[in-house]
């Protein structure tokens, strides 16, 4: 008996290292090398009408937490969250570069659904996929931190 009780420990503690081994943590999150980009203040004002994408810049906080359940949840909400998240893009927003990256975003984010809901995904694609929404969105702050400063640099007139 005491063998058998031995062999049944041996196996749980496998299996729960197993488990941690393919579990995405803050520590491996934060170890991502990429440039991330805040929005400026004028941004920040261009942006505090679009809904979904306040929900998604605090899922991205939570994310980098290593919360990965709006992430994880069924492809369905994730497709209806996608769609809403492009048609409330603002008018004073939507040029090609800004809509692209919109585009680069949701296309990482239905990419990292599919490779968490999928068991047989390793957890090194997993943390890639992690990686590209996070690089996505950054990229998307940038254009449009850039998109802004450009208007304001047309809006000077010469002297």
């Amino acid at each position: 008996m005491a063998c058998a009780e031995g062999a049944d420990t041996k196996s749980d503690t496998q299996t729960n290292k197993k488990k941690d081994l393919n579990r995405i943590t803050q520590k491996a999150i934060e170890n991502f090398n990429y440039t991330d980009y805040a929005l400026s203040a004028e941004a920040e004002t261009a942006v505090s009408k679009w809904e979904k994408y306040q929900e998604l810049a605090i899922q991205i906080n939570y994310l980098k937490q290593g919360d990965l359940s709006f992430f994880n949840s069924e492809r369905e909400l994730i497709m209806e969250f996608t769609e809403a998240f492009f048609d409330e893009l603002p008018k004073d927003l939507n040029t090609n570069p800004i809509s692209s990256r919109v585009t680069v975003v949701i296309t990482a984010l239905l990419k990292l659904n599919d490779d968490l809901r999928l068991d047989n995904i390793s957890l090194q694609n997993r943390l890639d996929s992690l990686k590209q929404v996070l690089v996505a969105f950054a990229n998307l702050n940038f254009q449009i931190n850039k998109k802004l400063e450009r208007d304001q640099f047309d809006k000077i007139s010469p002297e």
